[in-house]
């Protein structure tokens, strides 16, 4: 499969694939760091640069928002796929969840008792982007209904 355009100018379907992807991931890590740096500018938690842990009210707080803004990035994911949506929105979860697993591994000896929240991050990675994708095919399917 190439990437090039077709006649029409329109980018080719492994492009849109990818395209799709990686518009969801961004959409997920703007949001999440937004939001980070939303938290540290009111004052509830700490700049990334302090290196000093979050309470674990305020990582149950993240891991819910975290969560939250994976169904928005899996959806946008589902939205823009050209085809198989759930496949596309799976694949970021995929992806998600060797992030996840990665980021536990390299920090696990500095987050002595809350590692349930790196944890929380890894098992939630996979249902957010199904939950996500079925959203859009929610909607997709109530969409092709009204027509």
């Amino acid at each position: 499969m190439n990437m090039q355009s077709d006649p029409q100018g329109r980018p080719g379907r492994l492009g849109r694939s990818i395209l799709a992807v990686v518009a969801g991931i961004v959409v997920g890590i703007v949001l999440s760091v937004g939001t980070d740096w939303g938290l540290h500018l009111i004052g509830l938690v700490p700049a990334p640069a302090q290196n000093e842990r979050w309470p674990n009210q305020l990582l149950l707080l993240a891991a819910v928002y975290r969560s939250i803004y994976g169904v928005i990035a899996s959806y946008v994911i589902a939205r823009l796929a050209p085809n198989r949506p759930m496949g596309h929105s799976l694949l970021a979860g995929a992806l998600g969840t060797l992030v996840c697993t990665l980021a536990a591994f390299a920090t696990w000896s500095s987050t002595v008792g809350q590692h349930w929240y790196a944890v929380a991050l890894l098992l939630t990675a996979i249902p957010t982007a199904w939950i996500g994708a079925k959203l859009r095919q929610m909607q997709f399917r109530t969409e092709t209904t009204a027509v």
